[in-house]
C-alpha cells in the first residue's frame, strides 16, 4: 500500500548548506517540521562508541536512517497542513550500495512506499557558511558530491527539485513558502 502525503515537504542538499537552519525558522513560523535521523543517530553512535556511521558500518546507518524516516514518516498526522521534513527516505536510494549494484529491496520498497510531496527543495552547497561540527567532519568537496548525489537520487525516484537560492534564510524561508503557495 502507498502512503502518498502531498503535503510532507522535504529540505535536502549537501551538509552545512542551511537546511536545518531554515527548518528551524519554519518551525518558529509555527509550521511542523521534523528533524534529520541522520544527525540523531551519529550523535547516538558517538556516545556508546557504535560505529553505524557514514565512514564506519554504511550498511547498519543506513538501514538506521531508513527505520528512523520511516517512524517520523509514520508519526506526523497532519494530512493537510504543510509539514517540513529535514532529509527523506529516497536520500538512501544509493546509500551503501557498491557502485554498479542494484539498491537493496528494502530500500526500493520503502521508497516506493512512502511518498512525499513532488517537489523537493534543494540546497546548493554554499561555502560561505559551511562549518564543521561534532556531527559533520567532512571537507566542503564532500558536500558538493552530496548534493549531486541527492539531487540524483530524488530525480531518479520521480521527484522535482526546486534549487533553494543562496539568501538570507528568511528569503529561504520565504522562497519555499511561495512554491508551496503559502506566503
Amino acid at each position: 500500500m502507498i502512503l502518498s502525503r502531498p503535503n510532507f515537504h522535504i529540505l535536502t542538499g549537501g551538509p552545512g548548506a542551511g537546511k536545518t537552519t531554515t527548518l528551524e525558522v519554519l518551525r518558529a513560523r509555527g509550521f511542523q517540521c521534523v528533524d534529520e535521523a541522520a544527525r540523531q543517530i551519529l550523535k547516538e553512535q558517538a556516545a556508546i562508541g557504535g560505529n553505524a556511521t557514514h565512514d564506519g558500518d554504511q550498511v547498519r546507518y543506513r538501514d538506521l536512517t531508513l527505520e528512523r524516516s520511516i517512524a517520523a514518516f509514520e508519526a506526523v498526522a497532519e494530512r493537510a497542513a504543510p509539514v517540513f521534513f529535514d532529509r527523506g527516505i529516497p536520500e538512501n536510494l544509493r546509500y551503501a550500495v557498491p557502485d554498479g549494484a542494484e539498491p537493496p529491496a528494502h530500500v526500493t520498497q520503502a521508497i516506493d512506499r512512502y511518498r512525499y510531496g513532488a517537489l523537493v527543495f534543494i540546497f546548493p552547497p554554499w561555502r560561505a557558511i559551511y562549518r564543521h561540527d561534532e556531527e559533520r567532519k567532512h571537507d566542503f568537496a564532500h558536500a558538493e558530491w552530496v548534493f549531486e548525489a541527492v539531487g540524483a537520487a530524488y530525480r531518479a525516484c520521480g521527484y522535482r527539485l526546486a534549487e533553494v537560492p543562496r539568501a538570507p534564510v528568511e528569503e529561504r524561508v520565504d522562497f519555499i513558502l511561495r512554491r508551496l503557495g503559502e506566503g
